[in-house]
This record gives structure tokens, C-alpha cells and sequence, in this order.
């Protein structure tokens, strides 16, 4: 069964998927040389392939954003409050950005934004524990 924290996560990391694919489909032609690298030399199939895998990258812009908006919708459902909902969604995907960043286009970040993750972060757990605490009350009144 899903929780809000999961939908939550699961939202940010769909919202980095598509900005992923995003910058696969409009961005640089990442996948143009690769194909070229394994075929040693630009060939008509190397566009024929770039063009295919960029349609096929805008299309998973718009199920990966329906997907989050999915998960998303379902963490606010789950959540007793909206913005623990919204802020671990937010963490999430700054995480998954990053990391998504690191491996896919070799990206790295600097220390400054390191810096603010760790704070949003601490913020998100401080969140969730208060949260947590609170039900915890509620419960023993009721």
C-alpha cells in the first residue's frame, strides 16, 4: 500500500524523468552520436534513429508528467498536510534531478546547492517527525 511519503517520492522522481526526457527530446543530440560512434560514420539511419528516439523521448515527457500528477494527487490524498505532501515531492525531485543529471548527462553540482538540498532535507524530516508526533497525539485523546 502506498503512503504519502512513497506517492510523495514517487512524484518527484517522475518529475525529473520528464524533465529528463525533456532535454533528450529538444536538447543536444546525445543520442545522434552515439549512433554515429557505433557506426563509425553519420549515415541516413543514424537520423532516421535520432528522430525516432526523440519522438519517442517527448512522448515519455507526457507520461512521466501524468504519472507524477497521478502520485502526486494520491500523496495529497494521503497526507494530513498539504505542504509535507508538496515539500517531500519538492525534495524529491531536486534528488532525482541531481542525480538523473550526474549519471545521464554528467552534470555535477556545486557546493552552494548541496548546501540548500541538505537544509530542505533536515526541514523534510523535521516535517515528517512533528507530523508524526501529532498523530500520535490525536490518537491517545480519541
Amino acid at each position: 500500500m502506498w503512503s504519502s511519503w512513497g506517492c510523495s517520492a514517487a512524484a518527484g522522481l517522475l518529475g525529473a524523468l520528464a524533465a529528463s526526457c525533456a532535454k533528450l527530446a529538444v536538447g543536444a543530440d546525445y543520442m545522434r552520436s552515439l549512433c554515429e560512434a557505433a557506426g563509425g560514420q553519420r549515415t541516413d539511419t543514424c537520423e532516421a534513429v535520432h528522430l525516432f528516439l526523440r519522438l519517442g523521448c517527448a512522448g515519455l515527457v507526457f507520461l512521466c508528467n501524468a504519472a507524477m500528477w497521478t502520485f502526486f494527487a494520491k500523496a495529497l490524498r494521503y497526507s494530513s498536510s498539504s505542504a509535507a505532501a508538496t515539500v517531500t515531492t519538492t525534495a524529491s525531485n531536486f534528488v532525482s534531478s541531481a542525480v538523473l543529471g550526474r549519471v545521464l548527462f554528467g552534470e555535477s553540482r556545486a557546493m552552494l546547492w548541496w548546501v540548500g538540498i541538505s537544509i530542505t532535507l533536515c526541514g523534510l524530516v523535521l516535517l515528517h517527525t512533528s507530523s508524526s508526533q501529532t498523530e500520535d497525539t490525536t490518537k491517545k485523546k480519541s
